[in-house]
């Protein structure tokens, strides 16, 4: 007999900044693994972001391979129609693990977004699988996803453009490969123009654990930076195109590997982060 729907465990999400370790000690695979149930669960790979899938699939299968991972299989989805496969959303739907790769996030979303293929990944997440997103699959995650453009020195008016995405979380952004590709201008001009939106870059290694009970956890090589500007005072609604805003009281937090915050009034949660975790952890 199934668990009463108030009783069903929801899923976890893991945004990884892309990059993450496929060879050596596999650190943020690992956990993917484990949140799915273990090795002997069944784990599906989402290829869809990926101009070359087959190469991408390959990667992961020898990744998921050696971990041990034996019901491990492939969704390659080339265009609406075979992502509005009904045959294909249900086996997506039933699986333990999804992970969703890296490419190009306005390609996954083209492809999926709206699809039956779409309403199965929230079927999943509902009841109790693990989602994992890495690059273009973490930036997909969030319901507005950062979709093009770049800002190198500095924040700039226009520089950046947002999309739909998945909408596993509300009222974040996402950016990945973080610090490597030096991106905070770029997160920064999202925040300067969606002060409503908190911007969350992750960098290469290194994931953004969102636990089904309200946790968060920050796993792997490097850390998670979160940049919240709803208390700024920004002239940015009057300057022109590509010039840069005065941002006052911006209000960034950096989270290393190893951080970890429980749920909703956790008395260990700073308080200046309660806000962040209340509206990471409400994940649909």
């Amino acid at each position: 007999m199934s668990e009463p729907a108030s009783e069903q465990r929801r899923g976890s999400l893991l945004i990884i900044g892309g990059g993450e370790d496929r060879e050596d000690d596999m650190q943020v695979l690992e956990r993917f693994v484990a949140l799915c149930g273990g090795p002997d669960k069944r784990i599906v790979v989402l290829t869809a972001a990926s101009r070359v899938p087959e190469k991408m699939w390959a990667i992961y299968d020898a990744a998921f391979g050696g971990m041990g991972v034996a019901r491990r299989s492939e969704v390659r989805v080339t265009s609406r129609l075979e992502a509005n496969d009904a045959a294909m959303a249900a086996d997506l739907a039933q699986a333990d693990g999804i992970f969703i790769t890296g490419g190009d996030q306005k390609r996954l979303l083209a492809l999926i977004g709206g699809t039956r293929l779409d309403e199965a990944l929230h079927a999943a997440l509902a009841r109790g699988a693990c989602i994992a997103g890495t690059s273009a699959g973490a930036s997909a995650m969030s319901a507005h996803m950062l979709a093009d453009g770049k800002a190198d020195l500095h924040p700039e008016k226009g520089a950046v453009s947002l999309g739909a995405g998945i909408g596993f979380v509300q009222r974040v952004v996402i950016d990945q490969h973080f610090s490597q590709r030096q991106r905070l201008a770029r997160l920064l001009t999202v925040v300067a123009q969606n002060p409503y939106l908190l911007g969350v870059g992750i960098d290469e290694d290194t994931a953004l654990l969102i636990e089904g009970g309200g946790g968060i956890e920050i796993l792997g090589a490097g850390a998670v930076t979160v940049i919240d500007g709803r208390h700024m005072v920004s002239n940015v609604a009057d300057i022109r195109n590509r010039a840069v805003p005065e941002m006052v009281d911006v209000r960034l937090h950096l989270l290393p590997s190893g951080s970890r915050y429980g749920a909703d009034g956790d008395s260990a949660t700073p308080a200046a982060l309660a806000d962040f975790l209340h509206i990471v952890t409400n994940i649909a």
